[in-house]
This record gives C-alpha cells, structure tokens and sequence, in this order.
C-alpha cells in the first residue's frame, strides 16, 4: 500500500490528531481540507489514488487514524461506515457529511448549537452526521422557538432559501460556470427535497413543513428565510419576543449570532447572501411589523462554511477533543 501524509505544523505538546478525508475531491472536501492545512494540532493522511477504491488499503490507513471524515455520495458513505464498523476497537471515530445518516437514532447530529448538552454529545460520539447547509438556517431559527412554546410544533411553517451554484453538485456548478444555467431558479419542486427530515426531526416540527430551495447565479453564501403570521401563534409574540428568544438560546456562542432588532441591516429592509463567505459564522435575523403582526426569521451562512466544510472542522475539533479555534 501506498500512503503519502501532509504535515502540519506541531500542535501544543508536539502531539497531532490524525484524520482522513475521504471523498476530497468535492467542494466539501476541497474546503475541508483548506481548512486543516491551518490546523496546527492536526495531521491528514490520505491514500495514493490508485488504491483509493481498495477496500484492504482503506481498512489499512483506517486503522491509523483517530478520526475519517467522509465526502461520498450516500452509499459509498454508508459502505464505508460498515467497513469500519467491521473494525470494531481498530476503528476510527466517523464524520459523515453525506444525507445518509442525519437523522438516524445512533448517530450525533453535528450542529453543536442544537441546544445545551449537544457539543458534549458531539464530543463523545464516535459517529457524527454533518447538518445539511439549509437545514443549518432552518433549525437554527426554528429549533429555539419550538423549545420555547413560541412555535407550535404542528405551525404549518414555510422554509424558503436561496443558495449559491456551490452547494449543487458537479453538474450545477458546471452549468452556471459555462453560462448555461439560468440567473435563478427554484428547484425541489416534488416536495421531496432530501433535506425535509432533517429539518422536521431537529426543529420538532410534528407537522412536515414546506421548503422551497432556490439557486442564484453567484458562486456561494445563503440566506433561508421563516415567514410567520403572528398574530396565529400562541400568545401573539413580537418580534423582540422573538428575537430574545433566538438570543437567549445562542448567548456566549462564538459561531451564531442573533442580530439585534434595529440594526441596520434590519433598518434597511434589505439583507445579501455573501457577506459571511469563507467563515464559520451563522447570523440571525427577526424583521417584524407590529402593525402588520407579521415576521420574517433570517439566517445567512456560507452554504460551504458553517454550511458543509467550516461546521465539518468544527466538529472533528470537538470529536478530537481540541477545542475551538
């Protein structure tokens, strides 16, 4: 077997994590591994690309790791997943960013913000599922009031979101790159979009919401946006309620952070998708009218950081036991 390691500085102690990303030809992999070339404490060892289908050399490299990350379609990942767990003891901890486990019982749901104990659930898991990136927004701004009794867990809720052409694929990215997409489209129009479980499952949301997901033509950040009818919900909340709801649950993270009614931004009217590109950061949004009892929730993130490969290093930090950075 051939094996080939990239080095990273010595981390506290001259001691290192090792991890392998398998999978990191894609934009989630792409990032992932940008990210950990900046991780002192962090050793990543791949495989020689003739040997990356070879079950034996995998298993091999596997057993040298703390920690595989995965970037696979959903049945190579869930292959991969049984062949480590084959290993038994010998086995690596798991970081899956596919659909395929997010919302199965045994696995951690890696959005350590879901609520108070979820990053020491993370921390001791040995399997974690990486948060979609719209379901990132959607839970975030849901999941708080839910707990809150704010939002009936049976609201008829409408998620809608708009992405940049990264978070689609290959084919997407090529059709927008070549000038052949259109300028904006929406899509998952089947009422199938594989993100609604998890969305449903982590908000408590009994009744399955609407998500409608969109593309424009810019390359990446998003916003995914909750439209409520006040003066339906119990007790007829406004938007500081809301909003101190969204606070109280987010208070002291160094990840999300609930924007203040007022600022400018909310002044404006008006809010972009790509002002938080290239970070691990989740803003959130109340826009509300008293007079009309209407409210908008907002969260804007990279659809590839806090999205898909920022929240992935998040994770591996906490499953490693390394702390934040």
């Amino acid at each position: 077997m051939t094996l080939s390691e990239t080095d990273h500085p010595a981390g506290v102690g001259g001691t290192k994590a090792t991890v392998f990303v398998d999978g990191g030809s894609g934009t989630t992999g792409l990032g992932i591994n940008e990210r950990l070339r900046l991780q002192k404490d962090v050793m990543v060892k791949s495989i020689a690309e003739d040997k990356r289908k070879d079950p034996a050399a995998k298993r091999a490299l596997m057993e040298e790791v703390d920690l595989v990350i995965l970037c696979l379609p959903d049945h190579a990942a869930k292959e991969t997943v049984a062949l480590i767990d084959s290993m038994g003891n010998a086995g690596p901890k798991v970081l899956d960013a596919s659909t395929a486990f997010r919302v199965a019982p045994d696995w951690a749901y890696g959005f350590p913000e879901l609520e108070a104990d979820q990053a020491d659930r993370i921390k001791v898991a040995r399997k974690v599922s990486n948060p979609g990136c719209y379901p990132t927004g959607g839970i975030a701004l849901l999941r708080p009031l839910v707990d809150a009794g704010l939002l009936p867990a049976d609201y008829p809720v409408t998620v809608n979101a708009v992405s940049g052409y990264s978070g689609g694929g290959k084919s997407m990215i090529a059709s927008f790159e070549d000038g052949s997409a259109p300028a904006f489209e929406l899509y998952g129009l089947g009422f199938e979009h594989k993100h609604i479980p998890e969305l449903q499952l982590y908000s408590k949301l009994t009744r399955r919401p609407i998500f409608v997901p969109s593309v424009g033509n810019y390359r990446q950040g998003m916003l995914v946006s909750v439209p409520l009818q006040l003066d339906t919900l119990p007790g007829k909340p406004n938007g500081a309620d809301l909003q101190a709801a969204l606070a109280r649950r987010y208070t002291g993270s160094k990840y999300v952070s609930v924007v203040p009614l007022g600022n400018e931004a909310a002044r404006g009217g008006r809010i972009e998708p790509e002002a938080l590109n290239e970070t691990n950061q989740l803003e959130l949004y109340v826009f509300a009218s008293d007079k009309h009892h209407q409210a908008v929730l907002v969260a804007r993130l990279d659809n590839l950081g806090k999205g898909a490969s920022g929240a992935a290093v998040q994770n591996m930090r906490l499953m490693l036991g390394l702390g934040e950075i």
